[in-house]
């Protein structure tokens, strides 16, 4: 424990009295405090203008980092026929139908993004309480219902990154690994920004980007100027 106080310590004392830096700074001073004995995740926070319990002031979308997540995703496929084949020769790693549906309602889920063809959807639908609260429901309006199952197979396992606010209007997701060059991460820091600005919902009212934040797994976080966040400085 007397290790980590001490790592705990010199972070903090790195990041004392930064505040609203730039993303090229936010990424140096996490990269660089990212100690622990494996590859941490860098991730991003923002918290919106929005409240995301009006269905005009939901944000919601996908990104696809240029640099990837750096983390190995597990995808599952609720489909039949010639595109449960399409989905295993794209590289899913779970394929099925109603037999993947009692493995999940069993309490099994080794996936991380879940995808279905249209017509698996009264499948599905039946597992919404279980996958709804993890974020995993397919849903048309991020392509993770789609007839184009390799596409959205091979996107998954790319890079692509699924962002939706929270109760309190805060989006968050891994846009990769402390192990990455910073001119990677801060390429992917923007292209999610981005992301998110290009999804502000036509019921935002007032400031939309409030405040941006980057952290790593077991790091303290810094917050970054909205201004370097969006381009605008």
């Amino acid at each position: 424990m007397a290790k980590l106080g001490k790592r705990t310590r010199a972070a903090r004392e790195a990041f004392d009295g930064k505040e609203n830096v730039s993303v090229e700074e936010a990424v140096s001073l996490v990269k660089s405090n990212a100690t622990a004995k494996f590859d941490e995740t860098v991730e991003i926070a923002m918290a919106l203008g929005v409240d995301p319990r009006h269905a005009d002031q939901m944000v919601r979308g996908t990104v696809t980092l240029p640099n990837g997540t750096g983390k190995s995703v597990r995808v599952a496929v609720f489909a039949r026929g010639p595109k449960a084949e399409e989905a295993t020769a794209a590289g899913a790693d779970i394929v099925g139908a109603e037999d993947l549906m009692e493995t999940v309602q069993g309490g099994t889920i080794e996936f991380d993004r879940c995808i279905a063809t249209p017509d698996m959807m009264p499948i599905v639908g039946r597992l919404g309480k279980v996958l709804g609260p993890r974020n995993l429901m397919p849903n048309p309006k991020v392509g993770t219902v789609t007839m184009d199952v390799k596409e959205a197979v091979q996107a998954a396992k790319g890079g692509q990154v699924q962002f939706k606010a929270e109760k309190a209007g805060v989006v968050h997701a891994g846009v990769g690994k402390a192990s990455f060059d910073e001119a990677k991460l801060v390429e992917n820091v923007r292209a999610f920004v981005d992301a998110v600005q290009k999804a502000k919902p036509a019921g935002a009212k007032g400031t939309y980007m409030k405040k941006v934040s980057l952290t790593s797994t077991m790091g303290p976080g810094v917050t970054i100027s909205v201004d370097s966040a969006t381009g605008n400085a």
